[in-house]
């Protein structure tokens, strides 16, 4: 076949890219064309993301497609969950969306536990408790007054705004969607009811949208701007692990799956919602994926922890390179292990305070050089992946006999071994461009050169080369 070209554009909390990916009919080859920064912007006392920039940044790489004369099939955004825009009744963009780790949703699910019954909001959710969930995000913005809120006719997860800004169609992307806390993965759209609750409508959101669906050409305007008139933008897995887990070269359903990254999230594709007293009480999450799948997983505080601990005092000194700062976990054999997802470690002012807090709080050794805090750290994380994994089991079907780690995490050598040792499995990581090339292959699914989950992910084995940690003990 003709090698067919298509765009990802991948948007992170700290930066995105885009890539462009050529398929040859059995495997993807990708390379960045741009790269730019995405910071949080301090602004009145609350924390932003400057949409239109990352729309911009959008055009100009569509610019650069252009000038490259660069034969593009579509192009495919995927970006992280729970956030959104307020757009008017006229199409414009109303402020500048909050950003999830804004900490005004503090208390925010306790506040709105007194008017509702919890388990109730669970078992028509299947969504994990986290203060920034978008139902508790805009229930605050409700609380404080938020004009934005007030006048807004349209409500966007950022992915949607995004496809609304580049083509004029207002969706409302399922994998996306899910994210919110505001999604019945038992109907398949928002709960009208939880809606109600915060006071909004269902007509106020985009039409549902399943992955791998062609919303449309570029407006008129941006196909005059970026000259590129016959290209669509695809819905693909809108939310970043949502493409990243289709992208698992799995050969079968006795997996479980970790996206390594400032997030860990560890789970397993199930074929329904696993929506359970127990699943409640362990505070698990069920999430849209692909092909009618259910991502059941947990999220866990994750590379966050070192990267916050390298810009503290403690680290001055210490290796600037990551491989060789994650060398120094082996220079020591200090052994306390922390929580990665106790409260303390959300925002800090400082993380390695919090850390040496958190070891004399609960009468551990507290780590003093760089080198103990990253073996602490990692140890810590393959701890707390051990234990999801039993929670996992206990819960599911699945009897997992190895775990497949995407994202780039997977490159942190140290960090794979202590997880294969914890969780006494075999650790298999790869591919390092998760997301990216599980936005690709929606892309190529749109198309129908690929129909299903096991024909997307046989391509990503001829695409990817993978490394297997086994555990040494």
């Amino acid at each position: 076949m003709t090698n067919k070209n298509y765009l990802a554009v991948d948007l992170g909390a700290t930066s995105g890219r885009t890539i462009v990916a050529t398929y040859d009919g059995s495997k993807v080859e990708m390379r960045e064309l741009t790269r730019f920064k995405n910071p949080m912007i301090p602004l009145g006392g609350h924390l932003f993301w400057d949409l239109p920039a990352l729309y911009n940044e959008i055009v100009g790489a569509l610019k650069k497609v252009a000038d490259e004369q660069i034969p593009i099939e579509s192009v495919g955004i995927d970006t992280w969950g729970c956030d959104f825009a307020f757009f008017g009744a006229d199409g414009q963009l109303l402020g500048l969306p909050y950003c999830y780790r804004d900490p005004h949703t503090e208390g925010a699910i306790d506040r709105y536990m007194k008017m509702h019954d919890k388990r109730a909001v669970y078992e028509s959710t299947g969504i994990q408790f986290m203060e920034f969930n978008s139902i508790f995000h805009l229930d605050t913005l409700r609380h404080n007054g938020c004009t934005a809120l007030e006048n807004a006719d349209k409500i966007l997860f950022i992915p949607d705004a995004l496809i609304y800004m580049l083509t004029g169609k207002a969706i409302c992307e399922y994998t996306v969607a899910s994210t919110s806390q505001l999604l019945n993965p038992r109907t398949g759209d928002l709960d009208e009811e939880l809606l109600r609750s915060i006071g909004l409508k269902r007509s106020q959101f985009g039409e549902m949208t399943q992955p791998g669906t062609v919303i449309g050409p570029l407006t008129p305007q941006l196909q005059d701007a970026t000259g590129l008139k016959d290209v669509n933008i695809i819905a693909i897995a809108a939310h970043d692990t949502a493409s990243a887990v289709a992208s698992v070269p799995a050969k079968d359903a006795d997996f479980a799956y970790l996206s390594c990254g400032t997030w860990s999230l560890m789970g397993i594709e199930s074929p329904v919602p696993i929506i359970t007293d127990e699943s409640f009480r362990q505070n698990f999450t069920n999430e849209g994926g692909i092909d009618g799948t259910t991502r059941f997983l947990k999220n866990i505080c994750g590379l966050w922890l070192l990267e916050q601990s390298r810009i503290c005092p403690e680290f001055k000194d210490a290796p600037k390179d990551i491989v060789a700062l994650s060398a120094l976990c082996e220079t020591t054999d200090f052994d306390s292990i922390i929580n990665p997802d106790d409260p303390s470690f959300a925002h800090p002012a400082s993380m390695t305070k919090a850390i040496r807090d958190y070891c004399i709080k609960t009468g551990q050794s507290e780590p003093k050089t760089p080198a103990e805090y990253v073996r602490c750290i990692f140890l810590s994380l393959a701890h707390r992946y051990k234990a999801i994994i039993e929670i996992l089991e206990s819960m599911s079907p699945v009897k997992i006999k190895c775990l497949h780690v995407i994202g780039g995490g997977s490159l942190n050598r140290y960090l794979m071994q202590y997880t294969a040792d914890a969780i006494g499995r075999p650790v298999i990581c790869g591919p390092t461009e998760g997301t990216a090339l599980g936005n690709v292959l929606l892309q190529i699914k749109a198309q129908g050169m690929v129909k299903t989950l096991p024909e997307m992910r046989k391509i990503v084995s001829c695409s990817t080369e993978l490394k297997e940690y086994l555990p040494k003990q």
